[in-house]
């Protein structure tokens, strides 16, 4: 029941009590004075000695200056702007470009520095530049990205001030403005953004040159971030709705974490990690002067998947994912009702409803809190599968009723046919891995044919692979393409609880789920952590965990779902194709708890 590290070669701490718990959270600081958003984009102090200065509506130069507890106002800029960059600490900032009024060609390359009470000039940028980061001090500055001229034309320059003149550096992997900045001269990082589209690509620069680093699990613009190159917080902003979403950096991996209390967008940032983090201002909308302060518990703590030994009560325990309180609560409702269509995705931030018939070529993408329509397929049809790549799909489409052999892949804007299945297909298992290493599993085929066969997309091609050991149409498939689950299916009701695990070579009968349903949606994050959800006959779901079923939260209604599913065992999203409530998507989410783990 627990997404805990395996026993073996974990190391096992023994304590007298449980530990705090690895997890933060925001919570209310002092108001700003003035409610604004369009403030410098870049962090600049500590949460203890927060600044920030400019920003909209109105056009302001107003400056303020948080202790921990209130902002006070100090000294104006002497230009007055918004969507400028800044950097630097509450006693020495700098102030640089911006615009002076929403949609005005009044832009400016003007630098100001303050010295703690006021602002002086200082030598201007080569350029006029807005919507650009700040990272640095004011002796060694970095300013990355943004627009270079009023019509939005956005770059990938980025230039470095030594504290007496302006130079090159290395210019940054992808044009882009909007986005996360923090760090220093020679160690910084830039996370989101947009050029359009919103995107998820983080990069770090060393002092020369930009590298690409782990993405964001979402792809969002106008956000904030604080930290460092090894720690670092990232919040709020656009994906593409007002967010108050939070991501945290632990020099490996982001992992999303607890929401700010006020979604919102366009707002600024002071921090120095992932532990401590000032959010403020921004549009939620409209503009607001709420503040928010990011708390982190003292030692000892631990995070997802760390056990140790309580010898008070002589149990061993873990920090990990209690699927017995995992609940099913509204993910909205598509705009357009999907009829037989395929969806997949490996988050709930990156779900897609695909098509439905021939005369239903509408995509529809879920960004964790709203439904947009995207580019239509090519050929639209019933009964297709489907997978994808977090955070920001790239989708791989194939099978279905009226193009059984076809296939396509999303490419974030557009749809390309690629090389046909093998075999004609439509009820196929889809969702099981990614557009360029994806599983089609069983199906019905054409000549008419209960299917056991299993095919798998490198990329480039589809190869036939190891069968089932039982012929169906409508498995719920889920988990990468070395490493999947099929579960249920028809059309023999023998086959309704059967379940199958993959891994990478040859599928395996194991324990048969309690629940005999067809028509379910699956989701997981391999073939040991999978979820069973709905059905024809039921709405109840279940859990793998690599030996056993437990019975967890019922979705809102039973009804066909035919492997309509994605995500995480432990956030998962699943919809429905069938009357009624054929627009309707349902989110799934289990809470982090510490558990009892039960060893032989």
């Amino acid at each position: 029941m627990t997404k805990l590290k395996n026993l073996k070669g974990t190391a096992i701490q023994f304590r007298d009590a449980d530990p705090i718990v690895y997890v933060g959270s925001w919570s209310s600081g002092g108001n700003l004075n003035t409610a604004r958003a369009y403030m410098q984009r870049g962090s600049v102090g500590t949460q203890t000695a927060g600044l920030t200065f400019g920003g909209n509506p109105p056009i302001t130069g107003a400056t303020e200056k948080y202790d921990g507890s209130s902002w006070a106002e100090s000294g104006d800029l002497s230009v007055t702007r918004m969507d400028l960059a800044g950097l630097g600490t509450q006693t020495a900032a700098m102030a640089a470009g911006g615009e002076g009024a929403p949609g005005s060609p009044d832009m400016s390359s003007s630098v100001e520095l303050f010295g703690g009470t006021s602002w002086t000039s200082g030598t201007a940028m080569p350029s006029i530049r807005r919507t650009a980061g700040g990272m640095g001090t004011t002796t060694a500055a970095l300013i990355a990205g943004g627009n270079l001229s009023a019509s939005g034309t956005t770059t990938d320059d980025t230039i470095e001030w030594n504290g007496t003149s302006w130079t090159e550096g290395g210019d940054m992997n992808q044009a882009r403005r909007y986005f996360a900045s923090y760090g220093t001269q020679t160690a910084a990082q830039i996370a989101g953004g947009t050029n359009p589209p919103n995107t998820a690509l983080v990069e770090e620069y060393n002092g020369s040159t930009w590298s690409e680093i782990s993405d964001l699990n979402i792809a969002t613009s106008s956000l904030a971030g604080t930290g460092s190159i090894t720690s670092a917080l990232v919040f709020g902003g656009n994906s593409p709705g007002v967010t108050g979403k939070t991501e945290s950096w632990d020099n490996t991996s982001w992992t999303e974490v607890n929401d700010l209390s006020t979604a919102r967008t366009l707002l600024s940032s002071s921090g120095a990690s992932n532990t401590s983090a000032l959010a403020f201002g921004g549009l939620t909308p409209p503009a607001t002067n709420a503040t928010e302060e990011w708390s982190f518990p003292s030692s000892p703590a631990v995070q997802e998947g760390d056990m140790w030994f309580n010898s008070s009560s002589s149990t061993l325990k873990g920090y990990g994912v209690s699927f017995a309180t995992g609940t099913f609560s509204s993910g909205g409702n598509t705009t357009s009702t999907h009829l037989d269509a395929a969806a997949g995705g490996s988050a709930q931030s990156s779900f897609m409803i695909i098509s439905g018939s021939s005369d239903i070529r509408t995509v529809e993408q879920y960004d964790g809190s709203s439904w947009t329509e995207v580019a239509d397929v090519n050929v639209g049809r019933s009964l297709g599968g489907a997978s994808a790549k977090a955070p920001a799909p790239t989708m791989l489409f194939f099978g279905g009723q009226e193009g059984y052999k076809n296939t396509e892949q999303y490419n974030g804007s557009s749809w390309t046919e690629v090389s046909e299945l093998n075999t004609n297909r439509h009820y196929s298992g889809g969702g099981a891995g990614v557009s360029t290493a994806a599983l089609c599993v069983g199906g019905y085929g054409s000549p008419a044919a209960y299917l056991a066969n299993n095919e798998e997309y490198n990329g480039t091609s589809w190869t036939e692979k190891g069968d089932l050991n039982t012929a169906r149409y409508s498995g719920a498939t889920g988990g990468p393409s070395i490493s999947a689950r099929c579960v249920a299916g028809a059309p023999d009701p023998a086959a309704w609880d059967k379940n199958e695990g993959w891994d990478g070579t040859t599928w395996s009968e194991q324990t048969e789920n309690s629940d005999n349903s067809t028509s379910r949606a699956g989701f997981g994050d391999n073939k040991d952590s999978f979820m069973v959800a709905g059905g024809n006959e039921t709405s109840n779901s279940e859990f793998w965990n690599g030996s056993s079923w437990t019975e967890v939260g019922a979705t809102a209604s039973a009804g066909q779902r035919f492997n309509m599913g994605g995500g995480t065992a432990s956030a998962g999203i699943i919809g429905k194709c069938s009357n009624p409530n054929a627009t309707s998507t349902e989110e799934f989410n289990c809470d982090n708890a510490v558990l009892t783990v039960t060893t032989s």
